[in-house]
């Protein structure tokens, strides 16, 4: 295991993980990863698509003390038409008081009442990042997305209530062409560098590289393949955070969209005249075929309103100002690299 901290600094800016499995922050200090899903279910339509996500479910519910994680969008409300009356689902709230946030407890609520599920909200604080980040990221070695704290409060909540495994929809989009901003046209090589990148790490830190061999590795003849990029080095890196936080916390990760992939060509201009996900859409309409599908959003999280006044980094590793013009969740990323470094100097993993 190589130490090159530059390099693992600028790997997470840029897409959220240590791309390179052989080097770390420091000695002893070792990022870890989702394990490798074998044998993956092909998947050629919806019809297959939802047999194979019953098939999970079925299975899922019959091996494990399972609950759901249930958001406002299509992927868990499809799970939750699989989960056994009466079980358990949980919603994420991010809370800033005083200010009005992005809220899907709603439309959540209305797909666990359509499916006869118990509905618990878990408030999401500022206090729970600043308690639980370094817990995470001791447990990863490496510095955190923001969701880990939230899957990582819920995990907990669902351990606590007696569940040993957590659902979520996790992986449709990456698999199944959900990212519309990246697939919403063709990429040359640096373009694509440029729109992926979470921070450039040479506006953040004074001693950075850039880190091209994740995109270089789905570039010919000088463009891109952005669904190739996305269900391959995305995909990783989401599922790695899913797995840290549930692993923290002592319960399973399960989604029945994880161990499936879609086995013919993706239909880019499908995808690009408004049907992202399409396949996943199908099957949400043969399920709920009086809802209409609601607006993508993101898993919430208020970091545009809990970093709003942030000072910005102050170790000598950061360029002064840096977080000028940035956004919550680009400041956040700064905020956990900054904090991993603290915890490296102050020995927090010396017995890891």
């Amino acid at each position: 295991m190589k130490v090159d901290k530059r390099y693992c600094a600028s790997s997470y800016l840029q897409y959220r993980t240590v791309y390179d499995r052989t080097r770390c922050f420091a000695e002893g200090v070792v990022p870890t990863y989702a394990p490798e899903y074998e044998g993956r279910a092909e998947i050629h339509d919806s019809v297959e698509l939802e047999e194979h996500i019953a098939s999970e479910m079925k299975r899922y519910v019959a091996e494990n003390r399972a609950a759901l994680a249930l958001s406002g969008g299509i992927d868990s409300a499809i799970l939750a038409k699989f989960m056994p009356e009466g079980s358990q689902s949980y919603t994420f709230k991010c809370v800033v008081p005083g200010t009005p946030v992005a809220d899907e407890t709603p439309i959540a609520a209305r797909y666990a009442e359509q499916c006869g599920l118990k509905h618990h909200i878990v408030e999401m604080w500022w206090e729970d990042f600043e308690r639980y980040a370094p817990i995470l990221m001791r447990h990863k070695g490496a510095p955190i997305h923001s969701i880990e704290v939230q899957i990582y409060k819920a995990a907990l909540q669902a351990k606590a209530d007696g569940y040993d495994a957590l659902i979520f929809g996790e992986s449709a989009d990456v698999n199944y062409g959900g990212m519309s901003g990246l697939l919403s046209r063709d990429w040359t090589f640096e373009e694509f560098v440029e729109r992926y990148s979470y921070v450039a790490p040479e506006k953040v830190l004074k001693d950075w590289e850039r880190v091209l061999e994740p995109v270089e590795k789905y570039t010919t003849d000088g463009m891109t393949d952005a669904h190739e990029f996305n269900r391959n080095v995305f995909l990783r890196e989401s599922l790695s955070s899913y797995h840290n936080a549930c692993e923290c916390a002592g319960i399973k990760f399960l989604s029945p969209f994880a161990t499936s992939r879609l086995a013919v060509p993706l239909d880019i201009e499908r995808v690009r005249r408004g049907e992202n996900k399409y396949l996943v859409r199908e099957v949400f309409n043969r399920l709920y075929p009086a809802f209409e599908i609601p607006p993508k959003l993101p898993m919430p999280r208020a970091t545009n309103e809990w970093f709003r006044d942030w000072a910005g980094p102050e170790r000598e590793e950061f360029i002064a100002g840096c977080h000028e013009g940035l956004s919550g969740d680009q400041r956040w990323m700064v905020w956990s690299l900054e904090r991993f470094f603290r915890m490296l100097d102050e020995g927090d993993f010396s017995d890891k």
